[in-house]
Protein backbone atom coordinates (compact mmCIF):
# COMPACT_ATOMS: atom_id res chain seq x y z
CA UNK A 1 0.00 0.00 0.00
CA UNK A 2 2.62 2.14 0.89
CA UNK A 3 4.48 1.75 -2.60
CA UNK A 4 1.35 2.83 -4.38
CA UNK A 5 1.28 5.83 -2.34
CA UNK A 6 4.82 6.75 -3.22
CA UNK A 7 5.06 9.55 -5.61
CA UNK A 8 8.20 10.22 -7.89
CA UNK A 9 10.72 12.24 -6.35
CA UNK A 10 9.88 15.90 -7.34
CA UNK A 11 11.98 18.26 -5.30
CA UNK A 12 16.30 19.10 -5.55
CA UNK A 13 18.26 19.80 -2.58
CA UNK A 14 16.80 22.61 -0.58
CA UNK A 15 19.05 24.11 1.87
CA UNK A 16 17.41 24.72 5.41
CA UNK A 17 18.49 27.21 7.52
CA UNK A 18 20.07 25.66 10.35
CA UNK A 19 21.12 28.05 13.02
CA UNK A 20 22.33 27.42 16.30
CA UNK A 21 21.92 29.82 19.51
CA UNK A 22 23.95 28.86 22.75
CA UNK A 23 21.49 28.04 25.65
CA UNK A 24 23.07 30.52 28.62
CA UNK A 25 24.54 28.32 31.52
CA UNK A 26 22.32 29.53 34.01
CA UNK A 27 19.52 27.92 32.46
CA UNK A 28 20.69 24.41 33.33
CA UNK A 29 21.27 25.16 36.68
CA UNK A 30 17.85 26.86 36.63
CA UNK A 31 16.51 23.42 35.67
CA UNK A 32 18.28 21.48 38.38
CA UNK A 33 19.14 18.66 36.18
CA UNK A 34 19.93 16.29 38.84
CA UNK A 35 19.93 13.12 37.22
CA UNK A 36 20.74 14.15 33.95
CA UNK A 37 23.41 11.43 32.48
CA UNK A 38 24.43 12.90 29.41
CA UNK A 39 23.50 15.78 26.75
CA UNK A 40 21.92 15.35 23.19
CA UNK A 41 20.57 18.01 20.82
CA UNK A 42 17.29 18.05 20.21
CA UNK A 43 17.60 16.86 16.43
CA UNK A 44 19.14 13.92 17.73
CA UNK A 45 16.10 13.68 20.22
CA UNK A 46 13.51 13.98 17.45
CA UNK A 47 15.54 11.31 14.78
CA UNK A 48 16.30 8.92 17.70
CA UNK A 49 12.46 9.08 18.08
CA UNK A 50 11.28 8.48 15.10
CA UNK A 51 14.09 5.45 14.39
CA UNK A 52 12.59 3.82 17.71
CA UNK A 53 8.94 4.18 16.90
CA UNK A 54 9.53 2.92 13.23
CA UNK A 55 11.80 0.07 14.62
CA UNK A 56 8.69 -0.87 17.47
CA UNK A 57 5.55 -0.68 14.75
CA UNK A 58 6.21 -1.28 10.91
CA UNK A 59 3.16 0.91 10.22
CA UNK A 60 4.89 4.24 11.09
CA UNK A 61 6.38 5.66 7.92
CA UNK A 62 7.56 9.30 6.74
CA UNK A 63 6.81 11.62 4.05
CA UNK A 64 7.56 14.79 3.10
CA UNK A 65 9.69 17.34 0.77
CA UNK A 66 13.92 15.83 1.07
CA UNK A 67 13.06 13.48 3.94
CA UNK A 68 14.81 10.28 2.28
CA UNK A 69 17.64 11.45 -0.33
CA UNK A 70 18.26 14.91 1.43
CA UNK A 71 18.52 13.01 4.94
CA UNK A 72 15.52 16.08 6.21
CA UNK A 73 16.19 19.63 5.19
CA UNK A 74 16.55 20.28 9.25
CA UNK A 75 18.26 16.49 9.31
CA UNK A 76 15.56 15.02 11.41
CA UNK A 77 15.21 11.90 9.35
CA UNK A 78 19.03 11.49 8.58
CA UNK A 79 20.03 8.04 8.27
CA UNK A 80 16.34 6.68 8.48
CA UNK A 81 16.02 6.06 4.19
CA UNK A 82 19.10 3.72 4.54
CA UNK A 83 17.45 2.09 7.00
CA UNK A 84 13.77 1.53 6.32
CA UNK A 85 13.49 2.27 2.52
CA UNK A 86 11.75 3.72 0.15
CA UNK A 87 8.57 2.02 1.18
CA UNK A 88 8.35 4.04 4.70
CA UNK A 89 10.34 7.24 4.23
CA UNK A 90 8.94 9.08 0.71
CA UNK A 91 10.28 11.73 -0.92
CA UNK A 92 7.45 13.75 -2.16
CA UNK A 93 7.08 16.76 -4.51
CA UNK A 94 6.92 20.15 -3.61
CA UNK A 95 3.05 19.77 -3.08
CA UNK A 96 1.65 19.82 0.79
CA UNK A 97 -1.58 19.38 -0.14
CA UNK A 98 -1.12 15.91 -2.26
CA UNK A 99 0.88 14.38 0.63
CA UNK A 100 -1.07 15.47 3.32
CA UNK A 101 -3.90 14.13 1.54
CA UNK A 102 -2.02 10.93 1.25
CA UNK A 103 -1.55 10.74 4.35
CA UNK A 104 -4.54 11.05 5.84
CA UNK A 105 -6.29 8.71 3.39
CA UNK A 106 -3.52 6.04 4.79
CA UNK A 107 -4.53 7.13 8.54
CA UNK A 108 -8.01 6.09 7.65
CA UNK A 109 -6.57 2.64 6.69
CA UNK A 110 -4.53 1.78 9.82
CA UNK A 111 -1.06 2.83 8.72
CA UNK A 112 0.36 5.64 11.00
CA UNK A 113 2.20 8.22 8.81
CA UNK A 114 4.29 11.20 10.06
CA UNK A 115 4.19 13.86 7.82
CA UNK A 116 6.93 16.94 7.76
CA UNK A 117 6.23 19.88 6.83
CA UNK A 118 9.47 22.00 5.93
CA UNK A 119 8.01 25.02 7.83
CA UNK A 120 4.85 25.15 9.31
CA UNK A 121 4.00 28.20 7.30
CA UNK A 122 3.93 25.62 3.92
CA UNK A 123 1.15 23.86 6.12
CA UNK A 124 -1.55 26.46 5.03
CA UNK A 125 -1.30 24.84 1.57
CA UNK A 126 -2.43 21.47 3.32
CA UNK A 127 -4.97 23.16 6.19
CA UNK A 128 -8.08 21.63 4.93
CA UNK A 129 -6.96 17.88 5.22
CA UNK A 130 -5.19 18.88 8.44
CA UNK A 131 -9.22 20.25 9.69
CA UNK A 132 -11.36 19.25 7.63
CA UNK A 133 -10.02 15.78 6.81
CA UNK A 134 -8.19 14.82 9.51
CA UNK A 135 -9.70 16.75 12.80
CA UNK A 136 -13.30 16.16 12.19
CA UNK A 137 -13.47 12.45 11.03
CA UNK A 138 -13.36 10.58 13.95
CA UNK A 139 -16.48 12.88 15.25
CA UNK A 140 -18.33 12.92 11.85
CA UNK A 141 -18.16 8.98 11.70
CA UNK A 142 -19.18 8.39 15.34
CA UNK A 143 -16.31 7.37 16.14
CA UNK A 144 -15.43 4.36 13.62
CA UNK A 145 -12.60 6.30 12.20
CA UNK A 146 -9.29 6.87 13.87
CA UNK A 147 -6.50 9.50 11.97
CA UNK A 148 -3.12 8.41 14.15
CA UNK A 149 -1.33 10.57 12.01
CA UNK A 150 1.41 13.53 12.99
CA UNK A 151 2.15 16.38 11.21
CA UNK A 152 5.45 17.87 12.46
CA UNK A 153 8.02 20.99 11.49
CA UNK A 154 9.67 24.08 12.55
CA UNK A 155 7.25 26.49 13.57
CA UNK A 156 7.21 30.22 14.94
CA UNK A 157 10.30 32.80 14.05
CA UNK A 158 13.64 31.64 12.41
CA UNK A 159 15.99 34.60 11.69
CA UNK A 160 16.06 36.80 8.88
CA UNK A 161 13.51 34.64 6.60
CA UNK A 162 10.52 37.89 6.50
CA UNK A 163 6.82 37.40 7.24
CA UNK A 164 5.95 34.44 5.23
CA UNK A 165 8.16 31.98 7.05
CA UNK A 166 7.78 33.10 10.74
CA UNK A 167 4.68 32.76 11.71
CA UNK A 168 3.59 30.47 15.22
CA UNK A 169 0.39 28.22 14.22
CA UNK A 170 -0.09 27.13 18.30
CA UNK A 171 -3.11 29.23 18.39
CA UNK A 172 -4.37 28.59 14.95
CA UNK A 173 -4.19 24.75 15.00
CA UNK A 174 -5.30 24.95 18.73
CA UNK A 175 -8.63 26.41 18.31
CA UNK A 176 -9.49 23.38 16.31
CA UNK A 177 -11.64 20.39 18.04
CA UNK A 178 -9.99 17.21 17.02
CA UNK A 179 -6.68 17.82 17.10
CA UNK A 180 -3.35 17.80 19.74
CA UNK A 181 -1.02 20.21 19.93
CA UNK A 182 2.14 19.61 21.25
CA UNK A 183 5.07 22.55 21.13
CA UNK A 184 8.39 20.91 22.53
CA UNK A 185 11.55 23.01 24.34
CA UNK A 186 14.14 20.33 25.64
CA UNK A 187 15.31 16.95 24.09
CA UNK A 188 13.19 15.58 26.89
CA UNK A 189 10.18 17.25 25.79
CA UNK A 190 10.83 16.63 21.78
CA UNK A 191 11.83 12.87 22.52
CA UNK A 192 8.93 12.09 24.98
CA UNK A 193 6.23 13.71 22.86
CA UNK A 194 7.16 13.36 19.51
CA UNK A 195 6.64 8.96 21.08
CA UNK A 196 3.33 9.77 22.21
CA UNK A 197 2.27 11.69 19.29
CA UNK A 198 2.95 8.40 17.48
CA UNK A 199 1.42 6.25 19.23
CA UNK A 200 -1.57 8.37 19.99
CA UNK A 201 -4.93 7.13 17.91
CA UNK A 202 -5.72 10.77 17.15
CA UNK A 203 -4.19 13.40 14.71
CA UNK A 204 -1.13 15.63 16.11
CA UNK A 205 -0.19 18.67 15.13
CA UNK A 206 3.47 19.05 16.53
CA UNK A 207 5.33 22.02 16.49
CA UNK A 208 8.64 22.10 16.75
CA UNK A 209 11.41 25.33 16.51
CA UNK A 210 14.33 25.66 14.10
CA UNK A 211 16.44 27.56 16.45
CA UNK A 212 16.30 24.49 19.02
CA UNK A 213 17.28 21.86 16.70
CA UNK A 214 20.95 22.50 17.48
CA UNK A 215 20.63 23.13 21.34
CA UNK A 216 21.93 20.45 23.76
CA UNK A 217 20.20 19.41 26.82
CA UNK A 218 20.51 16.84 29.38
CA UNK A 219 18.57 14.10 29.69
CA UNK A 220 18.61 10.72 32.16
CA UNK A 221 18.78 6.92 30.98
CA UNK A 222 15.03 7.03 32.08
CA UNK A 223 14.72 9.90 28.91
CA UNK A 224 17.26 7.25 26.71
CA UNK A 225 15.02 4.69 27.05
CA UNK A 226 13.16 3.08 23.90
CA UNK A 227 10.08 2.75 26.31
CA UNK A 228 9.97 6.65 27.29
CA UNK A 229 7.30 8.75 26.28
CA UNK A 230 5.71 11.69 28.12
CA UNK A 231 2.10 12.25 29.02
CA UNK A 232 0.12 14.84 26.17
CA UNK A 233 -1.74 17.75 27.87
CA UNK A 234 0.88 17.67 30.82
CA UNK A 235 2.81 20.80 31.57
CA UNK A 236 6.07 20.65 33.74
CA UNK A 237 7.19 23.00 36.33
CA UNK A 238 10.43 24.28 35.12
CA UNK A 239 11.40 26.36 37.78
CA UNK A 240 9.70 26.61 41.00
CA UNK A 241 8.55 29.65 42.83
CA UNK A 242 6.75 31.69 45.15
CA UNK A 243 6.48 35.44 44.10
CA UNK A 244 5.07 35.03 39.89
CA UNK A 245 4.05 32.84 37.40
CA UNK A 246 5.74 32.57 33.94
CA UNK A 247 3.56 30.17 31.47
CA UNK A 248 5.83 29.66 28.12
CA UNK A 249 6.13 26.94 25.42
CA UNK A 250 8.79 26.11 22.31
CA UNK A 251 11.68 28.42 22.67
CA UNK A 252 10.40 31.03 24.91
CA UNK A 253 11.03 28.34 27.95
CA UNK A 254 14.55 29.17 27.76
CA UNK A 255 14.02 32.97 27.14
CA UNK A 256 11.22 32.63 30.60
CA UNK A 257 14.46 30.78 32.53
CA UNK A 258 17.02 33.60 31.94
CA UNK A 259 14.87 36.41 33.04
CA UNK A 260 13.63 34.00 36.28
CA UNK A 261 17.55 33.82 36.64
CA UNK A 262 17.76 37.55 36.53
CA UNK A 263 14.67 38.16 38.77
CA UNK A 264 16.31 35.74 41.42
CA UNK A 265 19.41 38.34 41.58
CA UNK A 266 16.65 40.81 42.17
CA UNK A 267 14.42 38.95 45.47
CA UNK A 268 11.25 37.75 43.20
CA UNK A 269 10.84 34.00 42.63
CA UNK A 270 9.22 33.21 39.50
CA UNK A 271 7.72 29.53 38.61
CA UNK A 272 8.27 29.15 35.12
CA UNK A 273 5.49 26.42 33.58
CA UNK A 274 6.88 24.47 30.25
CA UNK A 275 3.50 24.15 29.06
CA UNK A 276 4.44 21.19 26.31
CA UNK A 277 0.87 20.53 25.36
CA UNK A 278 -1.05 23.38 23.83
CA UNK A 279 -4.10 21.58 23.29
CA UNK A 280 -5.24 19.71 25.46
CA UNK A 281 -3.83 22.82 27.73
CA UNK A 282 -2.91 21.96 31.11
CA UNK A 283 -5.59 24.08 32.71
CA UNK A 284 -5.17 22.47 36.49
CA UNK A 285 -1.47 23.33 36.76
CA UNK A 286 -1.40 26.68 35.15
CA UNK A 287 -4.54 27.41 37.71
CA UNK A 288 -2.68 25.87 40.70
CA UNK A 289 0.80 27.71 40.59
CA UNK A 290 -1.09 31.23 40.10
CA UNK A 291 -3.32 29.86 43.18
CA UNK A 292 0.21 29.71 44.80
CA UNK A 293 1.82 32.77 43.09
CA UNK A 294 -0.95 35.26 43.16
CA UNK A 295 0.63 36.65 39.91
CA UNK A 296 0.81 35.48 36.03
CA UNK A 297 3.09 36.56 33.18
CA UNK A 298 1.80 34.64 29.88
CA UNK A 299 4.82 34.34 27.40
CA UNK A 300 4.42 33.25 23.30
CA UNK A 301 6.33 34.91 20.05
CA UNK A 302 3.07 34.59 18.29
CA UNK A 303 0.60 37.70 17.14
CA UNK A 304 -1.50 38.47 20.27
CA UNK A 305 -4.80 38.78 19.16
CA UNK A 306 -6.78 35.28 20.08
CA UNK A 307 -3.32 33.85 21.12
CA UNK A 308 -2.60 30.92 23.38
CA UNK A 309 -2.02 33.71 26.63
CA UNK A 310 -5.07 35.09 26.12
CA UNK A 311 -6.71 31.84 26.36
CA UNK A 312 -4.73 30.72 29.79
CA UNK A 313 -5.21 34.61 31.02
CA UNK A 314 -9.30 33.83 30.76
CA UNK A 315 -8.73 30.43 32.24
CA UNK A 316 -7.02 32.15 35.32
CA UNK A 317 -9.79 34.77 35.27
CA UNK A 318 -12.86 32.19 35.33
CA UNK A 319 -10.99 29.71 37.94
CA UNK A 320 -8.70 31.98 39.82
CA UNK A 321 -9.70 35.20 39.77
CA UNK A 322 -9.82 35.94 43.41
CA UNK A 323 -6.26 34.76 44.09
CA UNK A 324 -4.39 37.30 41.52
CA UNK A 325 -2.76 40.20 43.42
CA UNK A 326 -1.89 42.05 40.34
CA UNK A 327 -3.17 42.34 36.32
CA UNK A 328 -2.22 39.69 34.64
CA UNK A 329 0.35 40.42 32.11
CA UNK A 330 0.69 39.29 28.85
CA UNK A 331 3.79 39.38 26.58
CA UNK A 332 3.73 38.48 22.40
CA UNK A 333 5.19 39.18 19.28
CA UNK A 334 4.41 42.28 17.66
CA UNK A 335 0.86 42.75 16.35
CA UNK A 336 2.35 42.99 12.89
CA UNK A 337 4.34 40.90 9.51
CA UNK A 338 7.39 39.58 10.98
CA UNK A 339 10.23 42.06 9.62
CA UNK A 340 12.93 41.01 7.22
CA UNK A 341 15.90 43.20 8.77
CA UNK A 342 17.23 42.38 11.70
CA UNK A 343 16.98 45.36 14.03
CA UNK A 344 13.34 45.42 13.38
CA UNK A 345 12.67 41.49 13.52
CA UNK A 346 14.20 41.54 17.26
CA UNK A 347 11.61 44.36 17.99
CA UNK A 348 8.99 42.00 16.44
CA UNK A 349 9.52 39.13 19.46
CA UNK A 350 9.45 39.07 22.76
CA UNK A 351 12.82 39.24 24.67
CA UNK A 352 14.41 38.78 28.32
CA UNK A 353 13.99 41.69 29.42
CA UNK A 354 10.21 41.65 28.43
CA UNK A 355 9.54 39.18 30.57
CA UNK A 356 11.52 40.98 33.23
CA UNK A 357 9.52 43.88 33.28
CA UNK A 358 6.61 42.21 32.90
CA UNK A 359 7.37 39.86 36.25
CA UNK A 360 8.30 43.52 38.03
CA UNK A 361 5.44 44.97 37.07
CA UNK A 362 2.99 41.79 38.52
CA UNK A 363 5.22 42.21 41.57
CA UNK A 364 5.13 45.95 41.70
CA UNK A 365 8.41 46.55 41.57
CA UNK A 366 8.88 48.47 38.45
CA UNK A 367 9.89 51.89 39.07
CA UNK A 368 6.83 54.71 38.14
CA UNK A 369 6.92 56.68 34.88
CA UNK A 370 6.40 59.96 36.74
CA UNK A 371 9.92 58.93 38.70
CA UNK A 372 11.82 58.45 35.66
CA UNK A 373 11.19 61.83 34.29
Amino acid sequence: MLGAARRQLGSGPMLGQVLRRLRPASADAARGYAAAGKEITVREALNTALDEEMSADPSVFLMGEEVGEYQGAYKITKGLLDKYGPDRVLDTPITEAGFTGIGVGAAYQGLRPVIEFMTFNFSMQAIDHIINSAAKSNYMSAGQINVPIVFRGPNGAAAGVGAQHSQCYAAWYAHVPGLKVLAPYSAEDARGLLKAAIRDPDPVVFLENELLYGESFPVSDEVLDSSFSLPIGKAKIERKGKDVTITAFSKMVGYALQAADILSKEGISAEVINLRSIRPLDRAAINASVRKTNRLVTLEEGFPQHGVGAEICMSVVEESFEYLDAPVERIAGADVPMPYAANLERLAVPQVEDIVRAARRACYRAVPLAATA
